[in-house]
């Protein structure tokens, strides 16, 4: 029976996909590792394609487990990453504050994320490696009003001594993560769905799980009925 097969890591009332976007080297592997595990590794190798790992929340006294999408920066997987955007309700757009390259690179990246995802979808830039004050190459209040210019929310990161790690992602999973959204993630999801062209027939979502039955095993890319 399926339903023996889940575990109490299945016991969820939503599933929602987020994704880590950005230049490689900005620490968004380790942004993923310290949010969904707590742990830093100083010798973390650059992503392959796409990885994700999974983390459980409480919002708005609801079970929300976060499916964490961790995007290739290198330009080779482009290709590879763009189908992932579909079906995200939220991203974390990362770049290095003390490497200003990244910084720049950033409204490409937000280009390409409004290319290939939903218009609903919850964004935030967040300037990572604030632990290297020392060698900061960006400007908070440049990079804030980058972000209040595109409509995005902002917060500076470290995932080596963990701040705001927490506050980031749950701002995404409860839908405060983009200046002029309101509402809570679960209404952002809905709306996401709602609007997706699907071409499994009307009812038929993907990425979103408001009865969850099949679990992680099965990923974002499965179809949910809704």
């Amino acid at each position: 029976m399926l339903g023996e097969m889940r575990g109490k890591d299945d016991e969820y009332d939503y599933l929602f996909k987020v994704v880590l976007i950005g230049d490689s080297g900005v620490g968004k592997s380790n942004l993923l590792s310290r949010f969904t595990r707590n742990e830093f590794n100083l010798e973390s190798k650059s992503t392959i394609g796409v990885e994700f790992a999974t983390r459980s929340i409480q919002v708005d006294n609801k079970t929300v487990k976060a499916q964490i999408w961790d995007t290739a920066g290198q330009e080779r997987y482009r290709a590879i990453t763009a189908a992932y955007y579909r079906g995200a309700v939220g991203a974390l757009l990362v770049y290095d504050i003390a490497k200003y390259l990244t910084y720049e690179n950033a409204e490409r990246w937000l280009k390409e994320l409004q290319d290939h995802a939903d218009a609903n979808i919850v964004i935030m830039l967040v300037g990572n490696k604030s632990d290297l004050r020392h060698l900061r190459a960006v400007p908070t209040d440049e990079a804030r009003s980058f972000a209040e210019k595109h409509g995005l929310s902002f917060l500076e990161t470290s995932a080596l001594d963990s701040t705001n790690v927490e506050t980031a992602f749950h701002n995404i999973l409860s839908g405060k993560g983009q200046a002029g959204k309101g509402g809570t993630g679960a209404e952002v999801a809905l709306d996401i769905v709602a609007s997706q062209d699907s071409p499994w027939g009307p009812g038929w979502g993907l990425g979103w799980n408001p009865a969850p039955l099949l679990g992680e095993r099965w990923g974002a890319l499965c179809l949910w009925r809704v």
